[in-house]
């Protein structure tokens, strides 16, 4: 028996793939913890889980919310000043506290929760990366001077909170980073280094309300979800109105799920269906593509169901997953800011109607389910545990 602690931010996103190996992990008879703000990760993760607490900067902090004009450059910054170097500083003593009262074999660490990285090369412990996306490997590729400045902030948070003599990257482990997707979806990456496994997207059964109306949804018509993620509400309204309005000209009838949390968008009582949540694995079951922002959650979750997709990235790791989807033929991608009712039509014709997409989906849902998703990496972190014994 061994014992492993989640480091994850207060992020959905980044929380949900580790529930599936959490619970892979305590079927083989291993203990499971998680270290995070536990107001976001215990809904997540189930009552009975435990969760050690680390503060976190304000989310409801005005600050913290980027302008929709952000982009590039100028909105990785932002990230990484407001929100990720302080969260890594916030958690730290929160993951020590941890550390000493769980006394885990492994840490697991998200990409953006670096204190547990630091955390971890501070105290001795073998520790893995949580890869939630692999754009983390590449996105950067092409911006040398932001790369060298996070690279910069980073190094100044080791030497508060890490090993100041260490050199490894502590969004990326040198034992082990458990990739969740595929080559068939994210190419080959040369430079992402042994130690990284595609392990597929790890899914596992969340807690959700029974009051989705799955009665207005007709089993015969084509059924789209459309969502920009639980991160983008203050950019969403305009596109997903224009997507509303896509789906409502169509003559084949086709019929959509929109995910609005700002309540603005409208409802077309017998073609759009609006929801400020939806249980997204339950509903991809019956969906035939999905329109979204390109995180990548969204887009693997999607594809393990061979879903084509419209992809329209707003900024950080979206456009490179985009990248990843459309190089890999799974979909299509639009502008976001420039992506009209009429545009957004003509992208559902060709995920709805033209079979290469979908048989593309196809291939990449193939190799997603014969990766292993949370068994495999339940399996990697077994093995990195045993060598640290």
């Amino acid at each position: 028996m061994s014992r492993f602690l989640f480091v994850v931010p207060p992020l959905t996103g980044h929380v949900n793939p580790t529930v599936g190996v959490a619970a892979e992990l305590v079927r083989r008879g291993h203990q499971v913890a998680w270290a995070g703000l536990p107001e976001v990760v215990g809904p997540l993760v189930g009552g009975g889980a435990t969760v050690f607490r680390c503060s976190s900067p304000d989310l409801a902090d005005p600050a913290l919310l980027r302008p929709p004009s952000l982009r590039g450059p100028a909105a990785l910054k932002f990230l990484w000043e407001r929100f990720l170097g302080p969260l890594a500083e916030h958690m730290a003593p929160g993951v020590r506290a941890a550390v000493g009262e769980f006394l885990p074999d492994v840490l697991v660490a998200d990409q953006q929760a670096v204190a547990g990285g630091l955390v971890a090369e501070q105290m001795g412990l073998v520790w893995a990366t949580s890869a939630t996306t692999t754009a983390g490997f590449t996105s950067l590729s092409g911006l040398p001077k932001v790369d060298s400045w996070i690279a910069g902030l980073i190094r100044e948070l080791r030497q508060r909170i890490g090993d100041p003599w260490s050199t490894v990257d502590p969004r990326l482990s040198d034992r082990l980073v458990l990739a969740f997707s595929t080559e068939a979806l994210a190419g080959p990456l040369p430079s992402a280094g042994e130690q990284v496994r595609f392990v597929g997207p790890s899914l596992a059964a969340r807690p959700t309300a029974d009051d989705f109306p799955w009665h207005r949804l007709d089993p015969r018509t084509p059924t789209v979800l459309i969502t920009l993620g639980t991160a983008n509400a203050e950019a969403a309204p305009r596109f997903l109105t224009a997507c509303a309005e896509a789906v409502r000209g169509r003559p084949d009838r086709a019929q959509a799920v929109v995910v609005d949390p700002t309540g603005t968008v409208p409802e077309f009582a017998d073609r759009v269906l609006v929801r400020p949540r939806v249980p997204q694995l339950a509903l991809l079951e019956r969906c035939d593509a999905v329109v979204c922002h390109g995180g990548h959650n969204t887009v693997c979750e999607a594809l393990w169901y061979g879903l084509p997709l419209i992809v329209a990235p707003i900024r950080d790791d979206q456009p490179a997953v985009a990248a990843q989807v459309t190089d890999a033929g799974a979909g299509v991608r639009v502008r976001f800011n420039r992506a009209t009712a009429e545009v957004l039509d003509a992208a559902l014709d060709t995920v709805l109607r033209e079979p290469d997409c979908r048989e593309a989906a196809g291939r990449v849902r193939a190799s997603f389910r014969a990766a292993g998703g949370a068994t495999a990496a339940a399996v990697h972190l077994e093995a990195l545990a045993a060598r640290a014994k």
